[in-house]
């Protein structure tokens, strides 16, 4: 019997390029990441800019000897970072599914439920309608025109429960009435956005026909029933079997294993690995059985670690140099006009169906419109597949950039606003005004004071 050869290790210079990378990009990611939220904005923005520089928008053109022996187009050399961003994102969305709250959906009920309906279809129907519009030029060589389509209404529909998180926290918003209903009706985007981009990449890898369509659409749902039913018992198991263990070790790793077994499974299947480790990280966050202390250090290790290193790899692929040919910048444009209009129309929408008045409508609109994190996750995922072109993608992930930046200041002036109309209405405005002539008095404004839930 013949003995093969052994595999050979990674080279000496391909070794210490890789490591230089990695600690190129995280030192870069963190201290723009750090620098982003001295002037209050997402670290996600500083995180992703790290990318940008380092990429073909600045480093190349001003250093490119330099920037091919740092990031050389090597197929070889480039998928060893490409692995270490897909670890870090598998987990950063394990643990964001982990750490959904449900409750807040229960509780808000009729009224998230409208706001998340109508923030996903209005947004969903124009990106679809953008993705046939746009010249063939942003589309990759071979790529499917109705796939692409698809692609871009995902990606104008998501909203980032991540980013939304923690503007209302740093506005101390996060457990007012109006900060509460934004989340639940984020949580239900989050789950619907990520059916759809297992339903989409499956489209993208499988080919565009009435059977592929209908295994990509029944296969995600397979996978949530089957994690319903057997799934969430042997989460449960798993979990309280690691947390007897003294110390947190166990459990983390018994939840990191749990995550990429639950990824590996939907890759297998065709869906995207994004898909399982998202329905995973909801199941070890409703299983009952989570010390949600022990899974601390794990959390700090990819918000610290791995997600940083994930966008700034995520910037890489961006070209900004791109912007300056008309056509682009005017199709950026465009993109984005089509993803703010979609997002902020659509939970307006909602909002005022749910009878409340026009600033709560805004604020919800400005909370729903931030895409960060997520529409990231799905450029990146579409230029992986090829669904999308370096122009494309630049685009969609300029979309999150923007759009993360613009909720803060928007949702800032809407409650303020709101919480006129709440003090007229209550009458501890100006004692010589009219409550019932304060502009945007509705009898459904939101009481500025402990959470309730619908009546």
């Amino acid at each position: 019997m013949r003995i093969a050869a052994p595999v050979p290790t990674i080279g000496e210079h391909a070794l210490l390029v890789f490591l230089l990378q990695i600690a190129g990009l995280l030192l870069l990611a963190l201290v723009l990441g750090r620098l982003a939220q001295r002037f209050n904005l997402p670290a996600v923005a500083g995180e992703l800019c790290a990318g940008v520089i380092l990429g073909p928008s600045i480093l190349q053109p001003l250093l490119p000897g330099f920037s091919g022996w740092l990031l050389p187009q090597k197929a070889a050399q480039m998928n060893l970072l490409d692995a270490a961003g897909q670890l870090g994102v598998l987990l950063l969305v394990g643990v964001t599914g982990a750490e959904l709250k449900f409750a807040l959906v229960r509780r808000r009920g009729l009224t998230a439920a409208r706001v998340s309906i109508a923030g996903l279809l209005l947004p969903l129907g124009l990106g679809i309608g953008t993705g046939y519009l746009l010249p063939r030029s942003f589309l990759p060589s071979g790529a499917n025109p109705t796939v692409f389509a698809l692609f871009l209404g995902v990606a104008m529909c998501v909203t980032a429960i991540p980013v939304i998180a923690k503007i209302l926290l740093d506005m101390k918003l996060l457990h007012r009435d109006i900060g509460q209903l934004i989340l639940a009706a984020g949580v239900v985007d989050d789950v619907v956005g990520w059916f759809l981009l297992s339903v989409v990449s499956a489209m993208a890898t499988s080919g565009l026909t009435g059977g592929v369509v209908a295994t990509a659409v029944l296969y995600p749902v397979g996978v949530v029933v089957f994690a319903l039913l057997i799934g969430r018992p042997l989460v449960g198991l798993a979990l309280r079997a690691a947390g007897r263990a003294p110390g947190p070790a166990p459990t983390i790793a018994t939840a990191v294993v749990l995550v990429l077994f639950s990824a590996a499974a939907t890759q297998a299947i065709h869906l995207e690995a994004i898909f399982g480790a998202f329905v995973c990280g909801v199941l070890i966050g409703t299983s009952g059985q989570l010390d949600t202390a022990k899974l601390e250090p794990l959390r700090t290790t990819v918000l610290a670690f791995l997600a940083p290193l994930f966008f700034a790899t995520a910037g890489l692929r961006m070209n900004l140099t791109a912007l300056g040919r008309p056509l682009v910048l005017g199709v950026a444009l465009a993109v984005l006009a089509v993803a703010v209009l979609g997002k902020f129309a659509g939970a307006f929408i909602g909002a005022r169906l749910s009878r409340l008045n026009r600033w709560e409508a805004l604020a919800l609109g400005a909370g729903m419109n931030s895409r960060g994190v997520v529409e990231v996750i799905v450029a990146m995922t579409g230029l992986r597949l090829g669904v999308l072109n370096t122009e494309a993608y630049t685009i969609i992930v300029l979309v999150a950039i923007v759009t993360s930046l613009m909720a803060p200041p928007i949702l800032r002036y809407a409650m303020t606003r709101a919480e006129d109309v709440a003090e007229a209405a209550l009458g501890l405005g100006d004692q010589h005004a009219d409550p019932a002539q304060a502009p945007g008095r509705e009898s459904g404004a939101i009481r500025f004071s402990e959470p309730r839930g619908d009546s």
